[in-house]
Protein backbone atom coordinates (compact mmCIF):
# COMPACT_ATOMS: atom_id res chain seq x y z
CA UNK A 1 0.00 0.00 0.00
CA UNK A 2 2.93 2.46 0.33
CA UNK A 3 3.24 2.51 -3.15
CA UNK A 4 -0.47 3.27 -3.96
CA UNK A 5 0.24 6.80 -1.55
CA UNK A 6 2.98 7.72 -3.79
CA UNK A 7 1.33 8.44 -6.70
CA UNK A 8 -2.31 9.94 -8.27
CA UNK A 9 -5.56 8.01 -9.77
CA UNK A 10 -6.87 9.58 -13.30
CA UNK A 11 -10.66 9.73 -12.94
CA UNK A 12 -13.03 8.12 -15.05
CA UNK A 13 -15.98 9.57 -15.28
CA UNK A 14 -18.86 7.75 -15.07
CA UNK A 15 -22.38 8.55 -16.39
CA UNK A 16 -22.85 11.38 -13.99
CA UNK A 17 -21.87 14.81 -15.66
CA UNK A 18 -19.37 17.00 -14.43
CA UNK A 19 -22.02 19.58 -13.82
CA UNK A 20 -23.85 16.96 -11.83
CA UNK A 21 -21.40 15.65 -9.76
CA UNK A 22 -20.43 19.70 -9.05
CA UNK A 23 -24.16 20.20 -8.03
CA UNK A 24 -24.11 17.62 -5.77
CA UNK A 25 -21.18 18.77 -3.82
CA UNK A 26 -22.48 22.46 -3.94
CA UNK A 27 -25.81 20.99 -2.40
CA UNK A 28 -23.71 18.76 0.42
CA UNK A 29 -21.62 22.00 1.08
CA UNK A 30 -24.57 24.08 1.08
CA UNK A 31 -27.02 21.65 3.73
CA UNK A 32 -24.06 21.27 5.66
CA UNK A 33 -20.55 23.39 5.56
CA UNK A 34 -17.41 22.38 4.49
CA UNK A 35 -16.70 21.02 7.91
CA UNK A 36 -19.31 18.36 6.57
CA UNK A 37 -17.97 17.54 3.49
CA UNK A 38 -14.60 17.00 5.26
CA UNK A 39 -15.93 16.05 8.65
CA UNK A 40 -13.05 14.80 10.84
CA UNK A 41 -14.03 14.22 14.03
CA UNK A 42 -10.68 15.82 15.48
CA UNK A 43 -10.55 13.74 19.26
CA UNK A 44 -8.70 10.58 19.51
CA UNK A 45 -7.30 8.51 23.08
CA UNK A 46 -4.11 7.30 21.34
CA UNK A 47 -0.23 6.38 22.01
CA UNK A 48 2.54 7.31 20.18
CA UNK A 49 5.92 5.36 19.21
CA UNK A 50 8.12 8.42 19.41
CA UNK A 51 7.13 9.39 22.78
CA UNK A 52 7.38 5.95 23.78
CA UNK A 53 11.02 5.94 22.04
CA UNK A 54 11.82 9.05 24.21
CA UNK A 55 10.86 8.41 27.24
CA UNK A 56 12.09 4.78 27.13
CA UNK A 57 15.41 6.85 26.92
CA UNK A 58 14.99 8.59 29.56
CA UNK A 59 14.07 5.94 32.06
CA UNK A 60 17.47 4.46 30.61
CA UNK A 61 19.22 7.25 31.54
CA UNK A 62 18.29 7.30 35.27
CA UNK A 63 14.52 8.95 35.69
CA UNK A 64 13.04 7.02 38.06
CA UNK A 65 10.79 9.41 39.41
CA UNK A 66 7.64 7.64 40.68
CA UNK A 67 8.89 4.11 39.82
CA UNK A 68 7.17 2.21 42.27
CA UNK A 69 3.62 3.81 41.36
CA UNK A 70 3.62 3.60 37.84
CA UNK A 71 2.05 0.76 35.86
CA UNK A 72 4.08 -2.56 35.29
CA UNK A 73 4.40 -1.81 31.68
CA UNK A 74 7.69 0.26 32.75
CA UNK A 75 9.32 -1.52 34.54
CA UNK A 76 9.18 -4.84 32.32
CA UNK A 77 10.22 -2.06 29.25
CA UNK A 78 13.19 -1.01 31.53
CA UNK A 79 14.81 -4.66 31.97
CA UNK A 80 14.20 -5.10 28.05
CA UNK A 81 16.07 -2.47 27.41
CA UNK A 82 18.33 -3.41 30.22
CA UNK A 83 19.13 -6.70 28.44
CA UNK A 84 19.60 -5.19 25.11
CA UNK A 85 22.31 -3.10 26.59
CA UNK A 86 23.82 -6.12 28.69
CA UNK A 87 23.72 -8.07 25.27
CA UNK A 88 26.07 -5.25 22.93
CA UNK A 89 29.31 -3.41 23.03
CA UNK A 90 27.58 -0.50 20.44
CA UNK A 91 24.44 -0.11 22.60
CA UNK A 92 26.36 0.47 25.99
CA UNK A 93 28.54 2.93 24.08
CA UNK A 94 25.47 5.01 22.34
CA UNK A 95 23.56 4.56 25.71
CA UNK A 96 26.64 5.88 27.09
CA UNK A 97 26.88 8.89 25.22
CA UNK A 98 23.16 9.64 25.25
CA UNK A 99 23.05 9.33 28.70
CA UNK A 100 25.85 11.81 29.23
CA UNK A 101 24.14 14.34 27.12
CA UNK A 102 21.00 13.38 29.53
CA UNK A 103 22.80 14.37 32.96
CA UNK A 104 24.18 17.51 31.40
CA UNK A 105 20.92 18.84 30.69
CA UNK A 106 18.99 17.48 33.20
CA UNK A 107 16.66 19.89 35.43
CA UNK A 108 16.48 19.61 39.59
CA UNK A 109 12.51 19.79 39.02
CA UNK A 110 11.54 15.93 37.91
CA UNK A 111 8.27 17.70 36.74
CA UNK A 112 10.12 19.79 34.44
CA UNK A 113 12.55 17.44 33.37
CA UNK A 114 9.77 15.31 32.11
CA UNK A 115 8.26 18.45 30.31
CA UNK A 116 10.83 19.10 28.32
CA UNK A 117 11.88 15.97 26.95
CA UNK A 118 7.70 15.81 26.03
CA UNK A 119 7.77 18.95 24.27
CA UNK A 120 10.83 17.32 22.70
CA UNK A 121 9.15 14.24 21.64
CA UNK A 122 6.23 16.11 20.37
CA UNK A 123 8.20 18.03 17.64
CA UNK A 124 9.92 14.65 16.50
CA UNK A 125 8.97 12.98 13.45
CA UNK A 126 8.14 8.80 13.80
CA UNK A 127 11.12 6.57 13.99
CA UNK A 128 12.77 5.20 12.93
CA UNK A 129 13.73 9.07 11.92
CA UNK A 130 13.35 10.82 14.43
CA UNK A 131 14.63 13.98 13.78
CA UNK A 132 13.01 17.39 14.47
CA UNK A 133 9.94 18.60 12.23
CA UNK A 134 11.47 22.02 11.60
CA UNK A 135 14.65 23.40 10.73
CA UNK A 136 14.18 26.82 12.20
CA UNK A 137 15.41 26.64 16.05
CA UNK A 138 13.38 29.32 16.31
CA UNK A 139 10.39 27.07 15.98
CA UNK A 140 11.01 24.70 18.34
CA UNK A 141 9.57 24.69 22.16
CA UNK A 142 11.87 26.69 24.47
CA UNK A 143 11.78 24.07 26.91
CA UNK A 144 12.49 21.35 24.20
CA UNK A 145 16.00 22.91 22.82
CA UNK A 146 17.60 23.21 26.02
CA UNK A 147 17.66 18.77 25.67
CA UNK A 148 17.26 18.56 21.67
CA UNK A 149 21.43 17.91 21.62
CA UNK A 150 19.84 13.93 22.40
CA UNK A 151 18.06 14.01 19.24
CA UNK A 152 21.25 12.73 17.24
CA UNK A 153 21.26 9.94 19.01
CA UNK A 154 18.12 8.81 19.66
CA UNK A 155 17.69 6.96 16.34
CA UNK A 156 20.62 4.89 17.23
CA UNK A 157 19.07 4.00 20.57
CA UNK A 158 16.13 2.96 18.37
CA UNK A 159 17.82 0.58 16.54
CA UNK A 160 20.52 -1.08 18.59
CA UNK A 161 18.12 -1.67 21.38
CA UNK A 162 15.38 -2.98 19.02
CA UNK A 163 12.65 -0.64 20.65
CA UNK A 164 10.27 -1.27 17.73
CA UNK A 165 10.04 -4.97 18.18
CA UNK A 166 9.63 -4.08 22.02
CA UNK A 167 7.11 -1.34 20.95
CA UNK A 168 5.35 -4.48 18.63
CA UNK A 169 5.69 -6.95 21.66
CA UNK A 170 3.99 -4.58 24.16
CA UNK A 171 1.39 -3.14 21.80
CA UNK A 172 -1.69 -5.13 22.92
CA UNK A 173 -1.07 -3.86 26.41
CA UNK A 174 -0.75 -0.43 25.36
CA UNK A 175 -4.03 -0.65 22.86
CA UNK A 176 -5.84 -2.21 26.39
CA UNK A 177 -4.74 1.08 28.46
CA UNK A 178 -6.37 3.33 25.42
CA UNK A 179 -9.62 0.49 26.05
CA UNK A 180 -9.73 1.20 29.88
CA UNK A 181 -9.78 5.26 29.99
CA UNK A 182 -11.20 5.67 26.89
CA UNK A 183 -14.92 5.67 28.16
CA UNK A 184 -13.92 8.10 30.85
CA UNK A 185 -12.22 10.40 28.65
CA UNK A 186 -15.13 10.34 26.13
CA UNK A 187 -17.89 10.66 28.80
CA UNK A 188 -15.94 14.04 30.35
CA UNK A 189 -15.50 15.26 26.59
CA UNK A 190 -18.82 14.59 25.63
CA UNK A 191 -20.27 16.31 29.12
CA UNK A 192 -18.41 19.31 28.09
CA UNK A 193 -19.64 19.53 24.34
CA UNK A 194 -23.35 19.00 25.96
CA UNK A 195 -22.65 21.90 28.66
CA UNK A 196 -21.80 24.35 25.75
CA UNK A 197 -24.07 23.21 23.36
CA UNK A 198 -21.18 22.78 20.87
CA UNK A 199 -19.74 19.98 18.79
CA UNK A 200 -16.18 19.40 18.68
CA UNK A 201 -15.56 18.68 14.94
CA UNK A 202 -13.90 20.48 13.10
CA UNK A 203 -11.06 21.02 10.38
CA UNK A 204 -8.15 18.94 9.46
CA UNK A 205 -4.89 20.41 11.32
CA UNK A 206 -7.04 20.94 14.20
CA UNK A 207 -6.56 18.32 16.60
CA UNK A 208 -7.28 17.19 20.42
CA UNK A 209 -5.58 14.38 21.59
CA UNK A 210 -5.09 12.05 24.85
CA UNK A 211 -1.37 10.08 24.43
CA UNK A 212 -0.94 7.84 26.81
CA UNK A 213 2.17 6.37 27.72
CA UNK A 214 3.18 4.47 31.00
CA UNK A 215 6.81 5.10 30.51
CA UNK A 216 5.96 8.52 32.81
CA UNK A 217 5.15 9.48 35.76
CA UNK A 218 1.35 9.07 36.72
CA UNK A 219 1.34 11.56 38.87
CA UNK A 220 2.31 14.45 36.23
CA UNK A 221 0.02 15.45 33.21
CA UNK A 222 1.66 17.41 30.39
CA UNK A 223 -0.89 19.47 28.00
CA UNK A 224 0.47 21.23 24.80
CA UNK A 225 -0.59 23.43 22.17
CA UNK A 226 1.32 23.76 18.94
CA UNK A 227 -0.27 25.68 15.99
CA UNK A 228 -3.77 24.33 16.29
CA UNK A 229 -2.62 20.79 17.56
CA UNK A 230 -3.96 20.12 21.41
CA UNK A 231 -2.28 17.68 23.27
CA UNK A 232 -2.34 15.75 26.75
CA UNK A 233 0.05 13.29 27.66
CA UNK A 234 -0.84 11.20 30.75
CA UNK A 235 1.04 8.04 32.43
CA UNK A 236 -1.04 5.09 33.54
CA UNK A 237 0.04 4.17 37.25
CA UNK A 238 -0.70 1.12 38.89
CA UNK A 239 -4.59 1.54 40.07
CA UNK A 240 -5.80 2.90 37.07
CA UNK A 241 -7.53 5.96 38.70
CA UNK A 242 -4.92 8.28 37.56
CA UNK A 243 -6.80 9.80 34.82
CA UNK A 244 -6.19 13.72 35.38
CA UNK A 245 -10.38 15.02 34.29
CA UNK A 246 -9.69 18.21 35.72
CA UNK A 247 -7.13 18.68 33.12
CA UNK A 248 -7.87 16.98 30.13
CA UNK A 249 -11.15 19.24 30.37
CA UNK A 250 -9.10 22.44 30.82
CA UNK A 251 -6.83 21.28 27.89
CA UNK A 252 -10.03 20.69 25.43
CA UNK A 253 -12.20 24.17 26.88
CA UNK A 254 -9.16 25.74 25.00
CA UNK A 255 -9.11 23.30 21.84
CA UNK A 256 -12.64 24.56 21.86
CA UNK A 257 -12.60 28.33 22.57
CA UNK A 258 -9.29 29.49 21.01
CA UNK A 259 -10.64 29.29 17.70
CA UNK A 260 -13.94 31.11 18.90
CA UNK A 261 -11.51 34.37 20.29
CA UNK A 262 -10.14 34.84 16.96
CA UNK A 263 -13.40 35.84 15.72
CA UNK A 264 -13.46 39.26 18.13
CA UNK A 265 -10.68 41.02 17.76
CA UNK A 266 -12.52 44.40 18.21
CA UNK A 267 -13.93 43.01 21.34
CA UNK A 268 -10.48 41.76 22.76
CA UNK A 269 -9.52 45.34 21.79
CA UNK A 270 -11.91 47.14 24.07
CA UNK A 271 -10.73 44.61 27.51
CA UNK A 272 -6.94 45.97 26.73
CA UNK A 273 -7.19 48.44 30.07
CA UNK A 274 -7.71 45.48 32.23
CA UNK A 275 -3.64 44.41 31.23
CA UNK A 276 -2.67 47.08 33.09
CA UNK A 277 -4.85 46.57 36.04
CA UNK A 278 -3.82 42.85 36.20
CA UNK A 279 0.31 43.69 36.05
CA UNK A 280 0.80 42.76 39.60
CA UNK A 281 -0.90 39.30 39.61
CA UNK A 282 0.85 36.18 39.98
CA UNK A 283 -0.71 34.61 37.32
CA UNK A 284 1.71 33.69 33.97
CA UNK A 285 2.71 36.85 32.27
CA UNK A 286 1.30 35.96 28.86
CA UNK A 287 -2.43 36.37 30.48
CA UNK A 288 -1.17 39.99 31.29
CA UNK A 289 0.09 41.53 27.58
CA UNK A 290 -2.82 39.70 25.35
CA UNK A 291 -6.13 40.69 26.52
CA UNK A 292 -7.99 37.66 24.31
CA UNK A 293 -5.68 34.78 26.51
CA UNK A 294 -6.80 36.55 29.88
CA UNK A 295 -10.67 36.98 28.66
CA UNK A 296 -10.24 33.21 27.37
CA UNK A 297 -8.80 31.70 30.68
CA UNK A 298 -11.05 33.43 32.60
CA UNK A 299 -13.79 31.87 30.43
CA UNK A 300 -12.71 28.74 30.92
CA UNK A 301 -12.10 29.07 34.56
CA UNK A 302 -15.88 29.91 34.72
CA UNK A 303 -17.09 26.64 32.66
CA UNK A 304 -14.61 24.86 34.93
CA UNK A 305 -16.58 26.31 38.32
CA UNK A 306 -19.79 25.67 37.46
CA UNK A 307 -19.32 22.23 36.05
CA UNK A 308 -17.40 20.81 38.61
CA UNK A 309 -19.60 21.71 41.73
CA UNK A 310 -23.13 21.37 42.28
CA UNK A 311 -25.52 24.32 41.94
CA UNK A 312 -25.85 23.03 45.58
CA UNK A 313 -22.39 24.04 46.60
CA UNK A 314 -22.88 27.74 45.95
CA UNK A 315 -20.41 28.53 48.44
CA UNK A 316 -17.60 26.31 47.03
CA UNK A 317 -18.53 27.60 43.42
CA UNK A 318 -17.83 31.24 44.87
CA UNK A 319 -14.84 30.15 46.48
CA UNK A 320 -13.49 28.73 43.36
CA UNK A 321 -14.57 32.50 41.42
CA UNK A 322 -12.66 34.32 44.28
CA UNK A 323 -9.81 32.31 44.09
CA UNK A 324 -9.48 32.43 40.32
CA UNK A 325 -9.80 36.38 40.59
CA UNK A 326 -7.21 36.87 43.14
CA UNK A 327 -5.26 34.81 40.63
CA UNK A 328 -5.56 37.88 38.45
CA UNK A 329 -8.02 36.43 36.11
CA UNK A 330 -10.60 39.48 36.76
CA UNK A 331 -12.99 38.65 34.33
CA UNK A 332 -14.25 35.48 35.59
CA UNK A 333 -16.91 36.62 37.89
CA UNK A 334 -18.60 38.32 34.37
CA UNK A 335 -18.16 35.09 32.47
CA UNK A 336 -19.77 33.12 35.66
CA UNK A 337 -22.78 35.12 35.64
CA UNK A 338 -23.02 35.28 32.27
CA UNK A 339 -22.93 31.44 31.96
CA UNK A 340 -25.88 30.67 34.48
CA UNK A 341 -28.12 33.06 31.47
CA UNK A 342 -26.41 30.85 29.19
CA UNK A 343 -27.47 27.42 30.77
CA UNK A 344 -31.27 28.80 30.91
CA UNK A 345 -31.42 29.20 27.31
CA UNK A 346 -31.29 26.82 23.81
CA UNK A 347 -28.31 28.83 22.08
CA UNK A 348 -25.31 27.34 21.55
CA UNK A 349 -22.22 28.82 22.69
CA UNK A 350 -20.87 29.71 19.36
CA UNK A 351 -23.73 32.22 18.81
CA UNK A 352 -23.82 33.34 22.76
CA UNK A 353 -20.07 33.73 23.33
CA UNK A 354 -20.26 36.79 20.73
CA UNK A 355 -23.19 38.30 23.09
CA UNK A 356 -21.41 37.70 26.06
CA UNK A 357 -18.38 39.91 24.97
CA UNK A 358 -20.66 42.22 23.22
CA UNK A 359 -22.71 42.88 26.27
CA UNK A 360 -19.87 43.61 28.62
CA UNK A 361 -19.64 46.86 30.65
CA UNK A 362 -15.86 47.03 30.10
CA UNK A 363 -15.61 50.47 32.38
CA UNK A 364 -17.52 48.77 35.28
CA UNK A 365 -14.73 45.17 34.68
CA UNK A 366 -12.21 47.65 35.24
CA UNK A 367 -13.84 48.89 38.50
CA UNK A 368 -14.05 45.06 39.36
CA UNK A 369 -10.87 44.46 38.91
CA UNK A 370 -9.23 47.47 40.97
CA UNK A 371 -11.04 46.14 44.04
CA UNK A 372 -9.06 42.55 43.73
CA UNK A 373 -6.55 41.78 46.20
CA UNK A 374 -4.37 39.59 44.18
CA UNK A 375 -2.92 36.49 45.82
CA UNK A 376 0.88 36.00 46.05
CA UNK A 377 1.03 32.94 44.24
CA UNK A 378 -1.55 31.46 41.15
CA UNK A 379 -1.82 27.75 40.04
CA UNK A 380 0.46 27.07 37.28
CA UNK A 381 -0.63 26.81 34.00
CA UNK A 382 -1.22 23.42 32.72
CA UNK A 383 -1.51 24.52 29.06
CA UNK A 384 2.23 25.03 27.46
CA UNK A 385 2.09 27.08 23.86
CA UNK A 386 4.42 27.78 21.01
CA UNK A 387 3.04 30.29 18.48
CA UNK A 388 5.62 30.53 16.12
CA UNK A 389 5.47 32.34 12.58
CA UNK A 390 5.70 29.39 10.46
CA UNK A 391 2.82 27.63 12.34
CA UNK A 392 0.63 30.81 11.78
CA UNK A 393 0.67 30.36 8.69
CA UNK A 394 -0.99 27.68 8.05
CA UNK A 395 -3.03 27.76 11.08
CA UNK A 396 -4.11 31.07 10.45
CA UNK A 397 -5.16 29.93 6.82
CA UNK A 398 -7.48 27.19 8.28
CA UNK A 399 -9.06 29.40 10.64
CA UNK A 400 -9.88 31.76 7.72
CA UNK A 401 -11.26 29.01 6.19
CA UNK A 402 -13.47 27.74 9.06
CA UNK A 403 -14.73 31.31 9.65
CA UNK A 404 -15.78 31.02 5.60
CA UNK A 405 -12.74 33.10 4.42
CA UNK A 406 -11.63 30.94 1.44
CA UNK A 407 -9.80 33.60 -0.11
CA UNK A 408 -7.36 34.70 2.23
CA UNK A 409 -7.56 30.73 3.18
CA UNK A 410 -5.73 29.91 0.14
CA UNK A 411 -3.22 32.52 -0.16
CA UNK A 412 -1.98 31.24 3.48
CA UNK A 413 -1.92 27.92 1.85
CA UNK A 414 -0.55 28.85 -1.15
CA UNK A 415 2.12 30.68 0.83
CA UNK A 416 2.92 27.06 2.92
CA UNK A 417 3.33 25.54 0.01
CA UNK A 418 5.86 27.24 -1.64
CA UNK A 419 7.79 27.22 2.19
CA UNK A 420 10.20 23.98 2.18
CA UNK A 421 9.61 24.36 5.87
CA UNK A 422 6.12 24.22 6.24
CA UNK A 423 3.74 21.06 6.12
CA UNK A 424 3.53 20.47 2.09
CA UNK A 425 0.50 17.71 2.91
CA UNK A 426 -1.83 19.54 4.96
CA UNK A 427 -1.12 22.71 3.01
CA UNK A 428 -2.90 20.47 -0.27
CA UNK A 429 -5.48 19.10 1.83
CA UNK A 430 -5.97 22.67 2.62
CA UNK A 431 -6.42 23.92 -0.92
CA UNK A 432 -8.29 20.79 -1.82
CA UNK A 433 -11.11 21.81 0.62
CA UNK A 434 -11.06 25.23 -0.89
CA UNK A 435 -11.26 23.99 -4.41
CA UNK A 436 -14.32 22.03 -3.29
CA UNK A 437 -16.02 24.89 -1.43
CA UNK A 438 -15.42 26.23 -4.70
CA UNK A 439 -17.10 23.71 -6.96
CA UNK A 440 -13.61 22.90 -8.42
CA UNK A 441 -14.01 19.03 -8.75
CA UNK A 442 -10.89 18.69 -10.71
CA UNK A 443 -8.63 21.27 -8.52
CA UNK A 444 -10.04 19.50 -5.12
CA UNK A 445 -9.34 16.20 -6.62
CA UNK A 446 -5.77 16.77 -8.07
CA UNK A 447 -4.73 18.60 -4.45
CA UNK A 448 -5.97 15.60 -3.19
CA UNK A 449 -4.05 13.14 -5.04
CA UNK A 450 -1.16 14.98 -4.53
CA UNK A 451 -1.46 15.42 -0.56
CA UNK A 452 -1.34 11.22 -0.52
CA UNK A 453 2.35 12.03 -2.26
CA UNK A 454 3.61 14.67 -0.11
CA UNK A 455 3.16 13.29 3.24
CA UNK A 456 3.08 10.40 5.76
CA UNK A 457 1.22 12.05 8.70
CA UNK A 458 -2.17 9.50 8.86
CA UNK A 459 -4.83 11.64 9.23
CA UNK A 460 -3.86 13.34 5.90
CA UNK A 461 -3.51 10.13 4.35
CA UNK A 462 -6.40 8.76 5.57
CA UNK A 463 -9.02 11.47 4.74
CA UNK A 464 -7.71 12.33 1.15
CA UNK A 465 -8.55 8.37 0.67
CA UNK A 466 -11.72 9.01 2.04
CA UNK A 467 -12.65 12.01 0.09
CA UNK A 468 -11.04 10.72 -3.20
CA UNK A 469 -13.38 7.54 -2.88
CA UNK A 470 -16.27 9.97 -2.11
CA UNK A 471 -15.87 11.38 -5.05
CA UNK A 472 -15.86 9.06 -7.56
CA UNK A 473 -18.48 7.67 -6.02
CA UNK A 474 -20.26 10.56 -6.92
CA UNK A 475 -18.72 10.35 -10.64
CA UNK A 476 -20.43 6.64 -9.94
CA UNK A 477 -16.89 5.27 -9.99
CA UNK A 478 -17.36 2.37 -7.80
CA UNK A 479 -14.16 0.53 -8.30
CA UNK A 480 -12.05 3.72 -7.72
CA UNK A 481 -14.17 4.83 -4.66
CA UNK A 482 -13.43 1.49 -3.12
CA UNK A 483 -9.79 1.52 -3.60
CA UNK A 484 -9.49 4.57 -1.32
CA UNK A 485 -11.71 3.51 1.16
CA UNK A 486 -9.57 0.22 1.57
CA UNK A 487 -6.31 2.60 1.23
CA UNK A 488 -8.35 5.05 4.08
CA UNK A 489 -8.81 1.89 6.05
CA UNK A 490 -5.31 0.53 5.73
CA UNK A 491 -2.98 3.44 6.71
CA UNK A 492 -6.47 4.80 9.58
CA UNK A 493 -7.87 2.22 11.10
CA UNK A 494 -6.13 2.88 14.32
CA UNK A 495 -8.54 6.44 13.90
CA UNK A 496 -12.04 5.25 15.07
CA UNK A 497 -13.30 8.18 12.83
CA UNK A 498 -11.49 7.17 10.07
CA UNK A 499 -12.47 3.60 10.12
CA UNK A 500 -16.06 4.29 10.56
CA UNK A 501 -15.67 6.23 8.01
CA UNK A 502 -13.72 4.16 5.69
CA UNK A 503 -15.74 0.67 6.69
CA UNK A 504 -19.13 3.03 5.71
CA UNK A 505 -17.76 4.01 2.40
CA UNK A 506 -17.11 0.38 1.63
CA UNK A 507 -20.63 -0.69 2.40
CA UNK A 508 -22.41 1.46 0.07
CA UNK A 509 -21.43 4.36 -2.25
CA UNK A 510 -21.34 8.00 -0.64
CA UNK A 511 -24.68 10.11 -0.84
CA UNK A 512 -24.62 13.34 0.23
CA UNK A 513 -27.26 15.15 2.48
CA UNK A 514 -30.18 16.32 0.44
CA UNK A 515 -30.91 19.96 -0.31
CA UNK A 516 -33.84 21.41 1.06
CA UNK A 517 -36.81 21.03 -0.89
CA UNK A 518 -38.76 24.57 -2.12
CA UNK A 519 -42.41 24.65 -0.44
CA UNK A 520 -45.14 24.22 -2.87
CA UNK A 521 -47.10 27.00 -4.23
CA UNK A 522 -50.50 27.00 -3.03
Amino acid sequence: MKDFFRHGFRPKFGSLSSYSVLLLLALLLAASGIAAFAENPPVALDTSETLFTVLTAMNTCGYDVELNESNPLRAQIRAEVESAVASSTELQQTRGTMCDLYSTHSNPDPARQLAQYVSLALYLTPPPALAMKTAKESDTPPDATAVDSIVPLLPKFYEQAGLHAIWLKHAASYAALTRQYHDPVAKMLFDTEVYLKLPSAGYLGHNFEVILDPMGAPGETNARNYGADYYVIISPGLTGTELKTAQIRHTFLHYLLDPQALKYPGEFKRMEPLLTLVKGAPMDRSFKEDSSLLATECLIRAIETRMSFSPKDETERNNAVESAMEQGFVLTRYFYDQLALFEKGSMNFRLAYGAMLSDMDVPKQEKVAATVQFASTADPELLKTTRTAESNLLVTAQQRLAAGDPATAQKLAEEALADKNEDHGRALFLLAQIATMKRDLEGARGYFEQALGSTHETKVLAWSNIYLGRIFDLQEERGEALVHYRAALDVGSALPEVKAAAEKGIAAPYAPPHAPQPEQSQ
